[in-house]
C-alpha cells in the first residue's frame, strides 16, 4: 500500500473492465443452467436425426398418429429439411 491511495485512470479502467467481465461470466452461467434445467430442454438429438423427426417419432410410438401418417410428415420433414 505505498501507492498512496491514488491507483489512476488505468487502475480505474482495468477494475471497470475487470468487473463487467466477472458479473457477464456469472449472468451467462446462470441463464445456462436456468436453459439446461427447463423442461423444453432436448439433449442431443444423435448424428441423423433431428428435434422434430424425434417428437414425430414420439407421437407415433403414443399412438397418437398411424403408419402412413407417420411416414407422410416424415417425408415432408426430409424434404423440407433438404431444400
Amino acid at each position: 500500500m505505498y501507492w498512496d491511495g491514488n491507483m489512476g485512470a488505468w487502475g480505474f479502467v482495468l477494475m471497470l473492465v475487470s468487473f463487467i467481465l466477472f458479473w457477464g461470466a456469472i449472468i451467462a452461467a446462470l441463464v445456462l443452467f436456468a436453459r439446461s434445467m427447463s423442461p423444453g430442454h432436448r439433449g442431443s438429438t444423435g448424428p441423423g436425426g433431428s428435434a422434430a423427426e424425434d417428437l414425430l417419432a414420439e407421437r407415433f410410438a403414443r399412438g397418437d398418429i398411424d403408419g402412413t401418417e407417420y411416414t407422410s410428415r416424415l417425408a415432408a420433414l426430409r424434404r423440407a429439411r433438404g431444400a
